[in-house]
């Protein structure tokens, strides 16, 4: 039996400890069929990591868990579960108001979380729809309206306001910092043609639906994604949510892509029925346990 060793904390992972938490990561999504980690963790850590926690066995990272304003996501190699790594990661993690989220709704994540008294609070469904058939319906912007590409350097202040209004109530999105989208302008994925803008005749930022495309990997195909979608409710425009949806996923279909993806929180209920509307069903979720205090 391999014995838990103390759980380290850091707020600066070491270039090793950056390459050994993604192989950590890639191990358990070739068991598990799922990605442990967020984009947003899988960002911190490629950087630094911040507020990390390691578990060790014989001098190896067998254990991640990544904390940041209470909330987190964990990771435990397969070939070390069930020996006390995890219980020791969310011990080392503190004992006050904690929430953790479990990439796929798996039984055995359900049944670790119960067990260290944490409850089922949030649910976020991966939507998907194949593109080309059904056909999009027409896109119908409303008067005044025009769609343009992000202007790098140029548009990011504007972006960063409306997004924080958009998505004031959102627990993560309505955070984003200067930080967050510099980022991920830096990512490879990352393409200004693909992060639709959508103008008055003044070219006031009134809404946006920022488009990303996935590399096809292992079964599944490339997959293009609704990566925020948002209509700033200070000017809202009757039925622009829906017509900046429809041209997101025009422009994806027309660079090939057959498969299109989302992520909307379960309980967002107008969301959800746009999304039906456009022939979106749940293909997948993830689900956030919760501790309190």
């Amino acid at each position: 039996m391999t014995s838990v060793e103390p759980v380290r904390r850091t707020d600066r992972l070491t270039p090793s400890e950056v390459s050994a938490v993604l192989a950590l990561a890639d191990a358990a999504s070739s068991v598990d069929g799922v990605y442990p980690l967020s984009e947003d963790v899988v960002l911190r850590v490629r950087s630094g990591g911040g507020a990390s926690l390691l578990a060790h066995s014989e001098g190896a990272v067998v254990g991640f868990a990544n904390v940041a304003d209470d909330s987190g996501e964990l990771v435990v190699h397969p070939s070390f579960r069930r020996r006390g790594h995890g219980t020791a990661l969310l011990r080392a993690a503190g004992s006050g108001s904690l929430s953790f989220w479990a990439h796929g709704d798996d039984a055995g994540a359900r049944l670790f979380a119960e067990g260290l008294g944490f409850t089922r609070a949030r649910v976020l469904w991966q939507m998907r729809r194949s593109l080309g058939s059904p056909p999009l319906p027409p896109n119908r912007l409303p008067d005044g309206v025009t769609v343009r590409e992000f202007r790098p350097g140029q548009d990011e202040a504007a972006w960063l306001a409306v997004n924080a209004r958009a998505f004031s109530h959102h627990p993560e999105q309505g955070r984003w910092t200067e930080r967050d989208l510099a980022l991920r302008e830096q990512e490879p994925w990352f393409d200004p043609a693909g992060f639709l803008l959508a103008v008055d005749i003044a070219d006031t930022l009134l809404g946006f639906h920022w488009t990303k495309v996935h590399p096809a990997t292992g079964a599944d195909p490339a997959l293009g994604e609704i990566y925020v979608l948002g209509v700033d409710p200070g000017g809202h425009r009757r039925g622009l949510g829906r017509a900046l949806s429809v041209a997101g996923l025009t422009h994806l279909e027309a660079q090939g892509l057959s498969t299109a993806m989302l992520y909307v929180d379960e309980s967002n209920e107008a969301a959800v029925r746009l999304y039906q509307s456009l022939e979106f069903g749940v293909h997948a979720a993830d689900v956030m346990y919760h501790r309190q205090a």
